[in-house]
């Protein structure tokens, strides 16, 4: 009999299923897109059903490829954005948009209508906001939660379930309402090394009611990744997903901390197991994440965490990122004219827009060392969601440095070119601000879409001085919850065990040293007074903001 165990990733726009076996390779995968209203540049919703829906069907169409009976899926697993759902008392969805439309129950991570909430909360100086770098973010779950009392109560007060993305879909399939300590301790301020909430600290941000609930809206049952829940899939659950009822179900993780677990502490390329104290886990999206492991707490200014347990068991995780990422690429190239007509040729050649623009930068360069050059005279700073990590600001904006009237597709390669250099000076601020506080980076294990990109990885290794290491699986989201999934299952004992068998290191691209590192720590000196001026210039025009 076969033995398949599933993971399930649900991102900013698709959900998608990948079946892998117990040596961590990929069988099939599938994938549906989800619906996202914006309604304006902080207001990010979804639905819960559209979701899960999504879900079902990757599931059905993944078991048909891999051509598995159902009971030969032995384990699964659930990973999510950070985003909030709200359910009624009955499980109902319940609307978190001013359109009253419940169908819309889902305030997306990326969502940043909680500003003025969370200026308040910062305010507090709370000695809880030292665990999540001194500073929190509109991103997390606290400043949606007090927005929604303020601006919604009648949501607030019907609401009977707030949850995070990827413990709603494990509820959805088991019935069971234990929260992950991944997500609780990453987003909703849950202290997993004391095993607790901090009453008085909701209490002194204003959300007292739910300290006075024993906090049984938000979880009172916390669970270590992994942890088997309820009796496995529902009855309804399978039917719906197609698989066996009881199927096990590991608690879940956020997408990007599978992607952590998928890649950190693997076998290395020589097959000895790697320190995963030592790698740097880069998770590449709609944003980025990096994931950094430690056995003792250490605490990083604008870097989130030390969260125990939070990815693996048994480290304290710390936690940076880039707000907008591939959204802040596909955005800025899509408003250079030369985009329609690369977009077409693209087309024809029956490739994406990045693989055309990347082949030309190749084309234009001669090699992949001689890319970066192209992007001399045009500075980018790509936040355009503001800069999540290390200066925990979510009022920065994006600026650009060098822009002429060319138009053609020439100089929209350079300015692709300069916007990845620009998103790699992003990491090597997460970078430098990791050691400054003593930790040993040797190398980034990339993952993601754009981590296919040779391009990408010969920069973000030349602008940060480190090795970039690319996983042997070509799905490291999906195969860290499909792990989850092996350990619900019995496999393996823990996440450590499914990890030195199923994951694998692939290549591995050295930083490259003289005229290429000149270059990019030019570059860097410039991008960074850049975003200085980028401060300064708000600054100045603040009185005259819109709030």
């Amino acid at each position: 009999m076969a033995e398949a165990y599933l993971g399930i990733d649900v991102g900013t726009g698709s959900a998608r299923a990948g079946l892998f076996d117990r040596a961590g390779q990929l069988l099939a995968a599938a994938k549906r897109p989800i619906r996202l209203w914006r309604e304006d540049p902080n207001i990010f919703e979804q639905s819960s059903d559209d979701i899960w829906r999504a879900i079902c069907e990757s599931v059905r169409e993944v078991v048909a490829k891999a051509g598995l009976r159902l009971d030969e899926v032995k384990g699964l697993g659930f990973d999510a954005t950070c985003s909030m759902v709200v359910l009624d008392a009955n499980a109902r969805p319940l609307t978190v948009s001013r359109s009253g439309d419940h169908t819309r129950n889902v305030i997306v991570w990326m969502d940043h209508r909680a500003l003025d909430q969370t200026a308040r909360i910062n305010a507090t100086g709370h000695k809880v906001l030292r665990y999540v770098g001194g500073r929190i973010s509109p991103e997390m779950e606290t400043p949606k939660l007090l927005w929604l009392k303020e601006k919604l109560p009648e949501t607030y007060r019907r609401a009977g379930h707030f949850f995070d993305l990827a413990d709603f879909l494990s509820f959805r399939a088991t019935g069971s309402v234990s929260r992950s300590v991944c997500t609780l301790t990453c987003k909703w301020t849950y202290l997993a090394h004391e095993r607790r909430f901090d009453a008085d600290y909701f209490r002194a941000v204003g959300l007292d009611d739910l300290a006075e609930e024993g906090f049984a809206r938000i979880g009172t049952e916390v669970v270590d990744i992994a942890t088997p829940l309820g009796h496995g899939l529902t009855s309804q659950a399978a039917d719906e997903l197609g698989l066996a009822p009881g199927t096990p179900v590991g608690a879940s993780l956020i997408d990007a901390h599978a992607g952590g677990v998928g890649t950190a502490g693997g076998a290395s390329a020589s097959g000895e197991t790697a320190d995963p104290t030592a790698e740097l886990a880069f998770i590449m999206g709609t944003s980025s994440c990096t994931m950094t492991l430690t056995r003792e707490p250490t605490f990083v200014d604008g870097v989130w965490g030390p969260y125990l347990g939070a990815m693996i068991p048994g480290y304290w995780l710390l936690e940076g990122g880039q707000s907008a990422y591939g959204a802040a690429l596909d955005y800025l190239i899509a408003l250079h004219p030369a985009y329609p007509a690369a977009e077409r040729a693209a087309e024809m050649a029956g490739r994406s827009v990045l693989d055309h623009l990347e082949q030309r930068a190749l084309e234009m360069a001669g090699s992949l060392e001689a890319a970066a050059f192209l992007g001399a005279d045009l500075t980018v700073v790509p936040e355009f969601l503001g800069n999540r990590s290390p200066e925990a600001d979510p009022h920065a904006r994006g600026a650009i440095a060098g822009l002429t009237l060319a138009s053609s597709e020439e100089s929209l390669v350079r300015l692709f070119v300069a916007t990845l250099c620009g998103l790699c000076y992003g990491t090597r601020q997460i970078v430098e601000a990791n050691r400054a506080k003593g930790l040993r980076l040797g190398t980034i294990v990339a993952s993601g879409g754009a981590a296919h990109s040779a391009l990408l990885r010969r920069l973000l290794a030349d602008a940060t001085g480190l090795s970039v290491a690319l996983p042997e699986t070509p799905e490291p989201v999906l195969l860290g919850s499909a792990m989850v999934g092996a350990v619900a299952g019995k496999a393996f004992a823990d996440l450590r065990g499914a990890a030195a068998n199923m994951c694998r290191a692939g290549d591995v691209l050295a930083p490259q040293t003289g005229a290429v590192a000149d270059f990019h720590a030019a570059k860097y000196e410039a991008y960074r007074l850049l975003q200085q001026t980028e401060r300064q210039t708000r600054a100045i025009m603040r009185p005259y903001s819109k709030p």
